[in-house]
């Protein structure tokens, strides 16, 4: 970018926000709301309207994707249905506004990032024309003007304008209506404001220290010394700084840190605020605040509070929303390539699989053994990530759910993951890094991990071991694809040889033998030989030959050939069928220490397969060749 084209951005960003800078009376202000009535809507309902905004879609599991999420959080599905549905019932003004809201999970999970986002976003919508928020001008509260109705006049405006009001003056905005403007409410000041936790307005963020020399004003606000002197008594609003976190943050969202971990005396305050919706300042009678009270915490903080007989009104105040480890490899696998953009890797490559092999093993350490015959945890971590188990479909997920009750809540966290990946990323000499280089720095990172005891790390070295064995298979998948490419022509010649003979079976028809012309039944060993590979048994393999009839018909009536990719099962079964006949050849080419120069020039196609079409540099296809090749000839 030159000089003068950020200068024009500058110039731009500048003309944008003093478009934003409206200001005029109260009068003024309420002409706006008659018009739109959701202008002066509550916290809570301000942000259920900044997250459905955003659009949404229900899939196929039934659970509904908010995109406001999308592109920062991943399998966390449920959590965030569950903390929108709790926005949902808030935005109606029900009981349920009146609580706290707790994210509880393991560490790394995305309880902070949850509330970092919704930080984040109250501040984008509050510049749209939807999100705008106005205030009473030079209110260290930037309370909503329609406090300036009176009580006895409320009624009537919600009977006559369907506007609903509801809070009182604070101190400050009592004081100057009365002295400054004589009780001419409709010539107060209004101003929009934009919501910023930079500049403390509407967003306010409190974190516990040390309770013998943390305050309660860091929450509540305190006497303004420099000015009691002047005013006299601590009671008079103007020797008062009204600048504590729950004052700033009203309008808006506050979020409590590890809230928890507070010393009792400012866990009162928020009894108070969720419940009454009113904050106890100093000399002052209550304070009206209309916020969204945020924390979050970890599960043994949360079993600790829960215990604890002397916390139960608080409790009676906390909605706990679990924020468990997401359990689907695909969805952690966008969580490392999320990290990995952030950080700028892109001067070292990153072979394919590298993080789904980090990611299985990352999901494997978080699943509880199941119950069910036959249901290993590979297997269970395959159905939950959509995939096709065989004796088991997607109707075995939600009962394999039912069976646990702390499922995510433990296991290896997705910091832990990427700290190593980062660890073997920044390795002397590394211009690439592939899956077992990341299951090398995983199984040594666990010799660092303070937290974890002998037998867990026993537990995870299996998991690695498992991790591992997965990895073979698909290793081995990869040279297959790209060996069967280069027999392309054999790969054609098997499948037309296999449709012959299908399209024989299924008409009760015969084959004419192309040496002596003789008619001959279908080849049944040839058939079952290659529907083998995809574990299609003698009693679905009648089923399975008319599917792919009917598939190769349709084809033939639109004018299009049906190729071995034009069904995805037979193209596996026909690629599996072609490798095992080539076994031999794959063996003595990929582990060759000399080949000769027919094994030479296989040996260059299949890597340029590998680059061209299937991701690899050429450094991990070539370390992909050796590793098949290792495999194969043990």
């Amino acid at each position: 970018m030159s000089a003068m084209d950020i200068a024009q951005c500058l110039a731009d960003y500048r003309t944008k926000q003093s478009s934003l800078g409206w200001e005029g009376t109260f009068a003024e202000y309420f002409a706006i709301v008659t018009k739109n009535p959701a202008v002066a809507r509550l916290s809570h309902a301000r942000v259920y309207d900044m997250i459905v905004s955003a659009g949404g879609e229900t899939a196929k599991d039934g659970q509904k994707h908010y995109k406001f999420f999308t592109g920062d959080l991943f399998g966390l599905d449920r959590t965030l249905e569950q903390l929108v549905e709790y926005f949902h019932s808030s935005s109606k003004r029900l009981e349920i506004r009146k609580r706290i809201l707790l994210f509880m999970g393991p560490v790394g999970g995305g309880k902070s990032t949850i509330v970092s986002l919704l930080k984040r976003g109250l501040e984008n919508y509050s510049v749209t024309p939807a999100g705008a928020v106005y205030a009473i001008k030079g209110c260290p509260m930037h309370e909503e003007p329609l406090h300036l109705i009176p009580d006895p006049l409320r009624p009537d405006v919600e009977k006559e304008y369907g506007i609903y009001i509801e809070g009182d003056l604070c101190p400050v905005c009592r004081l100057t209506l009365q002295e400054k403007y004589e009780g001419r409410a409709e010539d107060m000041p209004v101003e929009r404001i934009v919501l910023s936790e930079k500049c403390r307005t509407g967003i306010g963020t409190f974190s516990p220290s040390d309770p013998k020399s943390q305050d309660i004003s860091e929450l509540t606000g305190s006497i303004d010394l420099a000015t009691i002197g002047e005013y006299g008594v601590e009671s008079d609003p103007r020797a008062y700084r009204f600048d504590g976190e729950l004052n700033i943050a009203n309008r808006g969202l506050m979020e409590f840190i590890e809230m928890l971990k507070s010393d009792e005396k400012f866990l009162y305050g928020l009894l108070t605020l969720s419940q009454e919706q009113s904050i106890k300042t100093g000399r002052f009678a209550m304070i009206y605040a209309d916020e969204v009270i945020v924390s979050h915490t970890n599960e043994n903080e949360y079993n600790a509070f829960v215990a604890n007989k002397k916390s139960e009104a608080l409790q009676d105040r906390v909605i706990a929303i679990k924020v468990p480890y997401n359990l689907r490899v695909s969805d952690e696998v966008k969580i490392y390539e999320k990290l990995l953009h952030q950080a700028g890797v892109g001067d070292i490559h990153i072979a394919p699989h590298t993080l789904h092999v980090a990611s299985t093993f990352a999901v494997l350490s978080r699943l509880e053994p199941s119950k069910k015959a036959g249901m290993s945890m590979m297997k269970k971590l395959k159905l939950y990530d959509g995939e096709d188990v065989e004796g088991f479909t997607s109707k075995d997920v939600k009962e394999l759910q039912e069976e646990t009750v702390r499922e995510g809540m433990d296991g290896i966290s997705p910091r832990y993951v990427i700290n190593r990946l980062s660890a073997a990323l920044v390795k002397d000499g590394s211009r690439c890094i592939g899956p077992i280089d990341a299951l090398r720095a995983l199984k040594d990172g666990l010799e660092q991990h303070t937290s974890i005891n002998r037998e867990e790390r026993e537990r995870l070295l299996n998991l690695i071991a498992e991790t591992r064995k997965d990895y073979d298979e698909l290793a081995k998948k990869e040279v297959q694809k790209a060996f069967v490419y280069s027999f392309q022509e054999s790969a054609k010649a098997l499948l037309d040889n296999y449709l012959d003979n299908v399209e024989a079976f299924c008409s009760n028809g015969r084959l004419k033998d192309p040496f002596t012309e003789e008619e001959v039944a279908p080849d049944e060993r040839l058939m079952r030989s290659i529907e083998e590979q995809i574990a299609i048994t003698e009693s679905a393999k009648k089923a399975f030959r008319e599917e792919i009839l009917i598939r190769l018909s349709a084809l033939a009536r639109k004018g299009q050939t049906f190729t071995y990719s034009s069904h995805e099962r037979l193209r596996e079964a026909i690629e599996k069928k072609l490798f095992t006949d080539l076994k031999d050849v794959v063996k003595i080419t990929t582990s060759a220490k000399t080949p000769d120069p027919d094994q030479l020039k296989r040996i260059n196609e299949v890597i340029d397969r590998l680059v061209s079409e299937q991701g690899y540099c050429p450094i991990c296809a070539n370390e992909l060749l050796r590793y098949v090749g290792t495999l194969m000839s043990r």
